[in-house]
């Protein structure tokens, strides 16, 4: 396949650099379920076990079976590193996708929203284990995904696995070790190679800030260790940022000092330190780019323009393309409207993407 970035005019774990409007939902709200498995004696890739894995999840919809019983309208959305399955039924996101005739319209989908492990409702570590927890990297959480929807819900196989951030690296995972589990796969705000360079190093600077807290003590800590929280939720706003949304935003120095301050405290009282080391480290493990070439399932991966974590500069995409053939690829073009990292939330900029991916994979 030869690169082709295309472009769209006027979208962890960061949903958006400011609240979303107040809209009037396009889904029935009240239809979302949750509910939750347990997985005996899970064993993760280190060796170690957890005799009782709680995976949590919300569902929308209702599942329509063929004449064998099999689920077929099934699809499972990812979250990002520190997110859940619940940050998929706010407005930017849910009053786009899930309302009549849009493209998860939740009266033909089945759509199943996991916490995954270490977020959410489901097994973490400030639950009790602290540093004790298993550590856990994304082949296990893959896993724990795939015996989540079997013993869930019987599934063996999906309409769409769509995935955002640390979801969309999951993606990647799935579509090497799983190749044929899923009609269509739409990853978003990832690149398909190790975590290296400044990702790797801004990642690990957040957590040696906790690690360096004198409150931190080893996990064991009474009150949380906010001086280190403090330093983790700054870079981790600031790589979710999107500079001309805001610069457009927060144009006065004022405006920008009180904005991000308050965006700060916010994350800061949002977090668990535990937990916000093990989600950030679970990502150690990571590396596709040897096994891209199993990628069968079509896929529309896609990128923004302005976002830190993932900046088009490297040309990632131009270099790994060629090794996947059911792969197309767009890059969402900076606008003082996108959102940086979290564009993937946003999804006026890439619904028709999605629509025209289920369009696709339709069976004939």
């Amino acid at each position: 396949m030869s690169f082709k970035t295309l472009s769209l005019g006027l979208a962890g774990w960061l949903l958006a650099t400011l609240p979303a409007p107040s809209l009037a939902l396009a889904f029935d709200a009240s239809a979302v379920k949750q509910g939750e498995v347990v997985l005996t004696d899970f064993r993760f890739k280190t060796g170690e076990t957890l005799k009782d894995l709680r995976m949590h999840y919300r569902t929308l919809g209702t599942p329509k079976r063929d004449a064998k019983g099999r689920i077929t309208n099934a699809v499972m959305i990812l979250h990002g590193t520190g997110g859940s399955g619940a940050q998929f039924l706010v407005p930017q996101f849910a009053d786009e996708l899930y309302g009549p005739g849009q493209p998860l319209d939740a009266s033909r989908y089945f759509i199943i929203l996991p916490d995954n492990i270490g977020h959410g409702a489901s097994s973490k570590p400030s639950d009790g284990l602290r540093m004790a927890f298993p550590k856990y990297d994304y082949d296990d959480m893959v896993e724990a995904q795939r015996l989540m929807l079997k013993q869930a819900f019987g599934l063996e196989h999906l309409r769409l696995i769509f995935g955002t951030s640390m979801g969309c690296m999951h993606i990647f995972v799935w579509a090497e070790t799983h190749p044929t589990y899923a009609d269509a796969l739409m990853p978003m705000a990832c690149q398909p190679v190790e975590i290296a360079g400044r990702n790797r190093m801004w990642r690990i600077a957040a957590m040696d800030a906790i690690r360096a807290d004198p409150v931190w003590q080893g996990g064991n800590y009474t009150t949380q260790p906010v001086l280190g929280l403090r330093t983790a939720a700054a870079l981790s706003v600031m790589a979710g940022s999107a500079p001309e949304y805001l610069q457009t935003q927060f144009p006065t120095r004022e405006a920008a000092e009180t904005y991000v301050r308050e965006r700060i405290e916010k994350d800061i009282a949002s977090r668990d330190a535990n937990d916000f080391i093990y989600q950030f480290d679970a990502s150690r493990t990571y590396n596709p780019l040897p096994g891209l070439g199993k990628i069968t399932a079509p896929t529309m991966w896609i990128n923004s323009a302005d976002d830190f974590i993932n900046p088009p500069e490297l040309g990632i995409p131009e270099a790994t393309l060629p090794q996947m053939k059911s792969v197309k690829y767009r890059l969402i073009p900076s606008s003082p409207e996108t959102r940086g990292h979290g564009t993937h939330t946003w999804a006026r900029f890439w619904k028709a993407d999605l629509a025209a991916l289920l369009k696709e994979t339709e069976a004939k």
